[in-house]
């Protein structure tokens, strides 16, 4: 049987899977270590869903490894299926059943004893703040509710490692936080958690990520030291006519990387111009802005400065 010598919760080596011509995942290495929050950031198609699906042994790779505290999952599927807690996309309870009757379900699933089953839901119901709906039908709870029981459910036999895929996906703000809270809590009492997401400032909230586009690993790191990798100087073009002073850049072509944002137009400014240069830019090309101002890199930013440079 195939062994590493390294022990963290998860470790993921080389790995590769194509669908006919497509790449989904190429090349990917990355580990979790124990009593960590890992993010995978990422859009949609960059291969974060296929790679979780790969990790809890739902589909076989085309190469690389993948081991679950040092065994081989293709090797060990039963002892990794019963120790991974795995919460993919889509809402997958039954919906005709209560949250009480869901969390019986999953712990009669894994044969987890009654009067156990009777203590961890207590506990369940604690941080989750479901137990005044204990008696409504899992159908008719508002989005956020259904995500909170889905990973209580998936608690229920106790995994040692969790795996999550987007699991904020489409959630109002205020139970994206409740969620998150949850599982910092999870962390701290010892678990280890890879989740995947597609919003940024989730990122922020991981204590180490991988930057995921296209199938590969752009980089990865504790997001603090991750900026430390954007040296350029950046500024943000305040407008109230943002997209169409975005496309008149566009057009121009006076700045070599800039990019929309909620907040205005971000500008790299790779050419070392400086603030005063950049304002004498716009004022003869009359691009319409109310002012120009220096701002620090979050990861959003480089995140898109990462992806051209990753293209081939």
């Amino acid at each position: 049987m195939t062994k590493t010598n390294d022990m963290n919760p998860v470790v993921i080596k080389n790995l590769k899977k194509s669908y006919e011509n497509i790449e989904a995942v190429n090349g990917v290495s990355f580990e979790v270590y124990p009593e960590e929050i890992f993010g995978l950031i990422g859009p949609d198609g960059a291969g974060k869903t296929t790679l979780m699906r790969i990790l809890v042994s739902l589909i076989d790779s085309d190469e690389g490894d993948v081991f679950f505290k040092g065994k081989s999952v293709k090797e060990n599927v039963k002892f990794v299926r019963s120790k991974i807690g795995y919460m993919p996309q889509r809402f997958s309870l039954y919906p005709d059943l209560t949250v009480n009757e869901n969390l019986r379900f999953f712990g009669d699933l894994f044969k987890v004893p009654a009067e156990e089953q009777a203590d961890r839901m207590r506990k369940l119901y604690e941080f989750s703040k479901l137990e005044p709906f204990r008696n409504r039908r899992a159908d008719a709870l508002s989005g956020g509710m259904k995500q909170k029981l889905a990973l209580s459910s998936m608690l229920m036999h106790q995994p040692e490692v969790i795996v999550l895929d987007e699991p904020t996906f489409g959630v109002d703000p205020v139970s994206r936080s409740e969620f998150w809270d949850i599982l910092k809590k999870l962390r701290d009492n010892g678990t280890s958690i890879l989740v995947s997401t597609a919003y940024m400032d989730e990122a922020g909230l991981c204590d180490r990520v991988a930057l995921m586009f296209g199938g590969k690993i752009l980089a990865q790191g504790k997001p603090g030291q991750l900026l430390k990798n954007f040296e350029e100087s950046l500024y943000l073009i305040e407008t109230d006519r943002v997209y169409e002073t975005f496309k008149k850049l566009e057009n121009l072509k006076i700045f070599s990387e800039f990019n929309l944002f909620g907040d205005g137009i971000h500008i790299v400014d790779n050419e070392n111009r400086g603030e005063q240069e950049i304002i004498h830019l716009l004022n003869k090309n009359s691009v319409d802005y109310k002012s120009v101002v220096s701002i620090e890199a979050c990861l959003e930013d480089l995140f898109l400065k990462l992806i051209p440079e990753s293209d081939d």
